[in-house]
C-alpha cells in the first residue's frame, strides 16, 4: 500500500517510446512532488538513461491520462494510468 506522501500508478509506453524504454508498462511508486504530466517526465527522466533518452525531446511525446489525451500541463489528478506515445502511431 502507498504511503501518504506518494501514490502508485501504471505507465504504459507505446511505439519508440516503448522501444527506447525498453518496457512496455510498469507500476511505479510516485512521489508526492510529482503533480502534472510535465513533473512526471521531468522524474522519469532522471530514473536512468533509457528515460532520458525517450524523454530528450518531451516535446513530441504525448500523454494520456486514464486514456484521454492532455498537454504536459495537466495534473496527474487521480489518474490511474498515464501513458506515453509519440504522435502518430502505426499499426
Amino acid at each position: 500500500m502507498s504511503s501518504a506522501a506518494t501514490r502508485r500508478v501504471r505507465l504504459l509506453y507505446f511505439a519508440w517510446v516503448r522501444e527506447k524504454i525498453g518496457c512496455p508498462e510498469e507500476s511505479v511508486e510516485l512521489p508526492a512532488t510529482v503533480a502534472t504530466v510535465a513533473d512526471l517526465v521531468a522524474w522519469l527522466k532522471d530514473r536512468g538513461p533509457q528515460y532520458g533518452d525517450a524523454f530528450a525531446r518531451p516535446q513530441v511525446v504525448r500523454a494520456a491520462l486514464d486514456r484521454v489525451h492532455v498537454k504536459p500541463s495537466a495534473p496527474l489528478g487521480a489518474a490511474q494510468e498515464i501513458a506515453f506515445f509519440p504522435p502518430v502511431t502505426g499499426g
